[in-house]
C-alpha cells in the first residue's frame, strides 16, 4: 500500500494499543489507521498492516504512563512499575543473549555459587532461595559488555529482601554504585507458554560462568511437590539455579530451579513459572526478610522441648485419686493426650 493510501485512511484515534492475534502473538504500538480489513500500527519505526480476520481481541494501553516510565517501546509495565512486561519481537538466540545478558548475575556465598537476574534499573533481581538461604554474606558479579567481551564487576553486601522458601524464590538489592548501569530483563506472561516453543537458559552451571543452553518446553504445566514447573528439555545443572529461562522474544518465561541428575534422566530440567514470580513480586511485603528473625515469612520454629525429662509438677493421675473438676468424667487424661 502507498503512503497516500495510508494517509487517506480513516484515522484512529491517538493512543497505544496491545493487538493480540489468533496465534497469541501480541503487537503494541499506536493504532494510527483502520480500513475495513486491515489495522494500521505505529511501531515507532514501520507502519505494520495487521490482518483483521487475524486480530482476536485489542487492549488500551496507558502511553503516557509508559513514556513517564521511560519503558522501551513494545512494552509496558506493571502498575507498580518494579519490573518490565512484555510482548517484544521474536529474535534470535545470539541477538537476545546480546542484548539481555548482560542482566544475569552471578550469586555467590561462603558455601556455594548460583544464578539470578536483574528486574529493574534500581539492582533489584530474583533468584532462588535456597541458593542464599542461610547465608549471611552474599555478593553478586554483573557481567558488562565491554569492547572486545565482558568485564565483571563484583558487588559485595547484596542485601536480601524478600524470601518465600516454598516457592523457592528469593529477591535481592544489589547495592549498584551511581556509575554502574546495567540492563534488566523483561518479564513475559505465562499464557503464551506452549509445549514445543524454543527457550534458552543463561547461567553458571558447575561455576562455568555465562553458559548460554538451550531447548524447548517440554511441559508447561507439570507437577512437583504440589507446585506448578515448566518442563524443559533445556540442560539446567547446578549453579543454573535462579537464572532466567528466556523465549525467543527475549521475555524471562520463568526461573531455572531444578534438574535430574540420575543416569536414566537426561534432558529433563524445571523452572518456576513467570506467574509465580510476579505474585511473589507484588506480594514481597508479606515475605520480607528480617536478618534479626531468619524465620520470617511462613517459616515457624519448632516449639521448645521439655529440658527435664518425666511429667511435669502439678499433673494428676486419674487413677490415682478423684479427677480434676475441670476434665470430663469420661475422658481420663492418658486418652486425651493420646498416650
Amino acid at each position: 500500500m502507498g503512503v497516500l493510501g495510508l494517509l487517506t485512511c480513516r484515522v484512529a484515534a491517538a493512543g497505544f494499543e496491545t493487538v493480540i492475534l489468533k496465534d497469541g502473538q501480541r503487537i503494541t504500538g499506536e493504532v494510527v489507521a483502520e480500513k475495513g480489513t486491515a489495522l494500521y500500527v505505529d511501531l515507532g519505526y514501520d507502519i505494520l498492516r495487521i490482518p483483521r480476520d487475524q486480530v482476536a481481541r485489542r487492549t488500551k494501553v496507558d502511553e503516557a504512563d509508559s513514556v513517564a516510565r521511560t519503558a522501551p517501546r513494545g512494552t509496558e509495565l506493571d502498575t507498580t512499575g518494579f519490573y518490565t512486561t512484555g510482548p517484544l519481537k521474536p529474535a534470535g538466540v545470539k541477538e537476545l543473549v546480546g542484548k539481555y545478558g548482560e542482566a544475569v548475575i552471578s550469586i555467590e556465598t561462603p558455601s556455594g555459587k548460583g544464578s539470578g537476574f536483574l528486574i529493574n534499573k534500581d539492582g533489584y533481581a530474583i533468584t532462588n532461595a535456597h541458593v542464599i538461604q542461610g547465608e549471611t554474606r552474599i555478593s553478586a558479579i554483573l557481567y558488562l559488555n565491554a569492547p572486545g567481551g565482558l568485564t565483571r564487576r563484583r558487588l559485595e553486601d547484596v542485601e536480601i529482601v524478600a524470601l518465600n522458601s516454598f516457592f523457592d524464590l528469593a529477591l535481592l538489592k544489589l547495592p549498584l554504585p551511581a556509575d554502574l548501569k546495567p540492563s534488566h530483563v523483561v518479564l513475559g506472561n505465562d499464557d503464551d507458554v506452549n509445549a514445543g516453543d524454543g527457550v534458552f537458559a543463561v547461567g553458571n552451571p558447575l561455576g562455568f560462568e555465562r553458559s548460554v543452553t538451550q531447548g524447548i518446553v517440554s511441559n508447561r504445566s507439570r507437577s512437583l511437590e504440589g507446585q506448578l514447573y515448566l518442563q524443559t528439555d533445556t540442560a539446567i545443572n547446578p549453579g543454573n539455579s535462579g537464572g532466567p529461562l528466556f523465549n525467543h522474544r527475549g521475555e524471562v518465561i520463568g526461573v531455572t530451579s531444578r534438574g535430574a541428575h540420575a543416569a536414566l534422566a537426561d534432558n529433563l530440567g524445571f523452572a518456576i513459572p513467570i506467574s509465580y514470580v510476579k505474585e511473589f513480586i507484588h506480594h514481597r511485603e508479606a515475605f520480607s526478610f528480617d536478618k534479626a528473625n531468619p524465620n520470617s515469612g511462613y517459616r515457624y520454629l519448632d516449639p521448645p522441648r521439655r529440658l527435664i525429662a518425666g511429667r511435669p509438677e502439678g499433673l494428676t493421675d486419674p487413677s490415682s485419686g478423684p479427677r480434676a473438676p475441670d476434665k470430663p468424667s469420661h475422658r481420663p487424661v492418658e486418652k486425651a493426650t493420646g498416650r
